[in-house]
């Protein structure tokens, strides 16, 4: 088997068909996908953090994403639709200081 270097220091998972239900969800409209509105409020570059946008993850909450942060694999956050962004991220523990 080979491997692959990523250099990413977390991983998260975000369900694609759940966002694609919600429309979006996110964002000042609404509009934009959880993992895009994440991207754009962390700044995401090339070796920090890997947002993975995945074809399903099996739990379909009604009205919600689900997100998987590599940190904490076995809980897994249901988003609710509209939820801040910057929320999100503290509560994901993205960011150590809850900024």
């Amino acid at each position: 088997m080979k491997t692959v270097r990523s250099d990413w220091g977390n991983t998260l998972l975000v369900c694609k068909k759940c966002s694609k239900k919600l429309g979006g969800g996110f964002g000042p409209k609404g509009k934009t996908p959880l993992a895009k509105a994440l991207r754009s409020e962390l700044g995401v570059r090339k070796g920090t953090l890997g947002i993975v946008e995945v074809k399903c993850l099996g739990v379909c909450p009604r009205g919600s994403v689900t997100v998987v942060n590599g940190a904490a694999p076995g809980e897994w956050a249901l988003v609710r639709g509209g939820a801040s962004v910057a929320t999100v991220v503290a509560e994901l523990g993205l960011r150590p200081d809850g900024d």
